[in-house]
């Protein structure tokens, strides 16, 4: 599955992933390849991505290392949508 996270200054990751994990505002949420189409909004917490990735240098201060071994981005709030593979997060 691909995904894409974009903030307002710039898209801080863009890459093939084996799940995302999102805060949305019912509860904590997981997508993995072929899930349903969903659009949903976010709330403050952390984006945990699955998969061997590649954060460009300018912007690996802003991901961690989530005990579970996942690599983690804070977010304020945000959308996400997922259809046919392809996972963008809006995030604040």
């Amino acid at each position: 599955m691909y995904l894409e996270i974009v903030s307002p200054e710039a898209t801080l990751f863009a890459g093939e992933v084996t799940s995302v994990t999102v805060p949305g505002v019912n509860g904590e949420f997981q997508m993995l390849s072929d899930h349903a189409p969903i659009v949903s909004i976010l709330q403050e917490g952390t984006v945990k991505i699955a998969g061997h990735i590649e954060i460009e240098e300018e912007f690996q201060d802003r991901f961690s290392k989530a005990p579970d071994g996942k690599t983690a981005l804070k977010i304020r709030s945000g959308t996400i949508e997922l259809k046919d593979n392809k996972v963008i997060v809006l995030a604040d």
